[in-house]
């Protein structure tokens, strides 16, 4: 093989000052450490290209808090740029010496040997909307531990509200009602009630500015359509899509399911064939809303005002999925409980039944749309 058309396996240990450079060659020699460079992408790409061709390079580096931006901008230069997933690089029992260079060095011959699993690169678009989403996430978190905070104050105190439902408006009129005589117990009474007001505030914002971002955007139709499953409202939607967005990727649903970590670990040799608690590997926001949304299962099947009015918006065959998600998780999820499964077990069973009705959607839009 000639020198223009030996292929080189370039593995990169990016930091925001630095990346560490290793590259392995096609011809099987070891790998090698070519140092760092300072985090500048056009240094980084300048340094690359003096290895050989745009078209002879194959890069990688660990997904990671520096983002996406690397392997576009080296894609638009025409070098090829895997992002690997960090929790799958293999890992050798006995090494205990870590740097950026050994780092690089792995990644290129890992690269090379072909060892590596790359993640699903999001156009920047549906990065946007997944970056919106994750964040009115932890705007929900924050107004959670708000309320906690607050309501485990007052439980401190011997005040319990005695409502049917807690943060409803009954609940809400019952907290300004409460007050101390103790002055210092009254400011934390009201720094409490105005974080849970602030925070709320936030998550509201947030849910508006994501409804409106999602109207715009090119997957609204594939938001709308998931929108027909029973327990699935437009965040979760949302969310959904942003966080796989091609659901081409995944030739059946068993894979999706195996994506998102609810499928169940298994320990098996020779004749014998243990199988344990699901995965939790894999995106564990998807995970989460497949869960929550599956809660729902446990009412009869039946057209809500609400899911109606989401099902006038999609197509016959859109709604007979989601009907036939009604009747087939209500189903299951009785018959687990009845049984004697715990309620949490049964409904990450019904989560995972789930995830095939959002394939099958997602793969009708598909349909439709092309």
């Amino acid at each position: 093989m000639s020198e223009s058309t030996t292929i080189r396996y370039v593995g990169l240990d990016v930091h925001k000052d630095s990346i560490a450079i290793a590259v392995a060659s096609s011809d099987g020699k070891p790998p090698v450490s070519l140092g760092s460079v300072p985090g500048d992408i056009p240094a980084l790409i300048k340094r690359l290209l003096r290895l050989g061709p745009a078209a002879s390079l194959r890069c990688c580096y660990e997904a990671g808090p520096t983002g996406l931006g690397l392997v576009r901008r080296l894609k638009e230069a025409g070098i090829a740029c895997q992002v690997i997933a960090p929790s799958l690089v293999p890992v050798r029992p006995g090494v205990r010496i870590k740097t950026d260079r050994r780092d690089a060095v792995k990644l290129a011959q890992y690269l090379r040997s072909g060892d590596l699993t790359p993640i699903h690169v999001l156009d920047p678009a549906t990065e946007a909307i997944r970056d919106l989403e994750r964040a009115r996430d932890d705007a929900k978190r924050a107004e959670r531990a708000a309320r906690h905070r607050l309501s485990k104050f007052l439980l401190r105190h011997g005040r319990w509200f005695e409502g049917r439902s807690t943060w409803g408006p009954a609940h809400l009129a019952w907290l300004a009602k409460q007050q101390f005589d103790n002055s210092a117990h009254q400011d934390v009474m009201d720094d409490y009630r105005e974080a849970v007001e602030l925070a709320t505030a936030r998550v509201g914002r947030l849910t508006v500015r994501l409804a409106e971002r999602v109207a715009t955007w090119e997957k609204a139709p594939l938001v709308t359509a998931l929108q027909a499953l029973r327990g699935v409202d437009l965040v979760s939607a949302a969310t959904l899509v942003a966080e796989v967005e091609d659901f081409r990727r995944f030739s059946s649903a068993t894979e999706l399911m195996s994506f998102v970590g609810l499928v169940p670990s298994e320990h098996s040799s020779g004749g014998s064939r243990r199988r344990g608690r699901i995965t939790r590997t894999g995106n564990s926001h998807v995970r989460r809303i497949l869960v929550e949304s599956a809660w729902h299962y446990r009412r009869q099947p039946r057209m809500s005002k609400a899911i109606r009015a989401r099902n006038d918006k999609v197509s016959a065959a859109v709604r007979a999925i989601a009907w036939k998600a009604q009747q087939r998780l209500h189903k299951r999820l009785f018959r687990l409980t009845g049984n004697g499964k715990p309620a949490t077990r049964a409904v990450t069973a019904v989560a995972r039944e789930l995830a095939g009705f959002v394939w099958a959607i997602a793969r009708e839009e598909v349909l439709l749309a092309g």
